[in-house]
């Protein structure tokens, strides 16, 4: 793209960009390898644990991952305040989002708890089924702690201070090894519940890290916080102000889940293959999905600075933090991609000491190779059309190419052709391509709508 851009203005912005990217980096790596640990600590029980585990996550984290991403609008609407330089409106902003995830928790405990009984309909196995099942029963009451944090974490990154997100998330996931320990093998007089105790200490994990955020966002002593207070005065719920976060949220958790469903549904759609398939599926997706937290990282920095940008409507600075965005989206997936190569036999072993699992997740993780580069361009065009307030194509888009385009490719690669599991993978690769180019048409559309109303 034909932007604006000195060696000087890369620097600058390189330097804000890794400022912001750097903690939220830390922040996703933290929440992901949530599921990481599950995995690990679950296979080390067996593989069926494994992976009933990979099932119950197929199905509860692109519920997770929609519920945050309604409510991670609150980021871009915080950033365009800033952006106005009205920090008043930020409270307000605040409140309506907490109201909001509070109706968003209660749905989501009520879907997932209900979610077991659609595992015989999706062809999940008899064998993996009851253990997925307790899983989702488990996890389930962690869903109204996700949707508060999700709004708590919003408002501490969109004022420019992940800091305590990052230094929570960390508490999280050290926590998370000794409750799962607990609660796997039943220690100190708990229930023995296998791999379904991943789901007991993930929600546990989910409340600690709301409670501390919200002790320490009611008291910190910080400019950022005790200038914009949310917790006084608190509003009722106001119909306009959550309408404009639903408008803005809905599709951006919509697209998100329309994405983060294609790979976590691969382990539904390849687990009549067996238990080794599905086993060797979520070892290559837990390796790639720890990578993506990279990308992503800097997508969500994106969408924070070129928001305020956006608020100001300053659109050479805006193309100039686009540019240096889709710079590093390069950079980091070709230093991906030549990690996984290297290191695909160390990254198998660390899942599974299951010879046959090993080697078919380092065949998978070939195919991961191949996606790296359209997945970190097209998640970082999205963070950019994030912070321009622009989400309903991209979730349009997002539909067309994953569930219309490679969900259905998947689905028949693997259980209509001899392919195996790497027919879902190579389904994915065609589907992150395409959102690739299309989202990136619908930059280049939005520059040029910009630059007309900005002049």
């Amino acid at each position: 793209m034909d932007f604006p851009l000195s060696f000087r203005d890369f620097k600058s912005y390189s330097l804000r960009l890794g400022v912001l990217a750097f903690p939220i980096l830390i922040t996703q790596f933290c929440q992901a390898a949530l599921g990481v640990v599950d995995s690990i600590m679950a296979g080390q029980v067996s593989a069926l644990d494994l992976a009933a585990v990979a099932v119950g996550s197929g199905i509860w984290l692109p519920l997770f991952l929609l519920a945050t991403g309604v409510l991670i609008a609150t980021t871009p609407l915080i950033g365009e305040a800033i952006g106005q330089n009205e920090h008043s409106k930020v409270p307000h902003i605040t409140q309506q989002s907490l109201w909001t995830a509070g109706v968003i928790g209660i749905l989501g405990f009520i879907i997932v708890n209900l979610a077991p009984n659609i595992l015989g309909l999706m062809g999940v196995p008899e064998n993996i089924q009851p253990i997925a099942s307790q899983y989702l029963h488990a996890v389930s009451f962690g869903f109204p702690a996700l949707a508060i944090y999700a709004v708590l974490r919003s408002y501490c990154e969109a004022l420019g201070r992940p800091e305590p997100v990052t230094i929570i998330s960390i508490i999280g996931l050290l926590a998370d090894i000794p409750l799962n320990f607990i609660f796997i093998h039943g220690l100190f007089g708990m229930p023995e519940l296998g791999g379904a105790g991943c789901g007991v200490a993930t929600a546990l994990v989910l409340w600690i890290n709301v409670l501390l955020l919200g002790i320490y966002t009611s008291f910190t002593r910080r400019q950022q916080f005790a200038s914009t207070r949310f917790f006084y005065g608190f509003a009722s719920p106001n119909r306009q102000q959550i309408k404009k976060l639903l408008k803005l949220g809905v599709p951006i958790g919509v697209a998100i889940f329309f994405e983060a469903s294609l790979f976590s549904l691969g382990a539904l759609v390849i687990s009549p293959l067996g238990e080794l398939a599905t086993a060797s599926h979520q070892v290559a997706l837990s390796v790639t999905s720890q990578l993506f937290m990279i990308p992503i990282s800097v997508a969500m920095a994106l969408t924070i600075m070129i928001s305020n940008r956006f608020g100001e409507k300053n659109l050479l600075s805006l193309r100039q933090v686009q540019a240096t965005g889709l710079v590093w989206a390069i950079l980091i997936a070709l230093t991906c991609m030549l990690g996984i190569w290297l290191f695909r036999p160390q990254l198998a072993a660390a899942f599974s000491d299951d010879p046959e699992v090993i080697a078919q997740s380092m065949h998978l993780l070939i195919f991961a190779l191949a996606y790296q580069l359209f997945d970190g361009w097209q998640v970082n065009v999205a963070g950019i059309l994030r912070g321009m307030q622009d989400t309903t194509v991209p979730m349009w888009v997002t539909l067309f190419c994953y569930w219309v385009v490679a969900l259905p490719m998947g689905i028949y690669l693997v259980r209509f052709t001899d392919v195996g599991a790497q027919g879902f993978w190579m389904a994915l690769i065609t589907g992150l391509f395409l959102a690739s180019i299309l989202l990136t048409i619908r930059l280049r559309y939005q520059q040029k709508r910009l630059a007309m109303a900005w002049g």
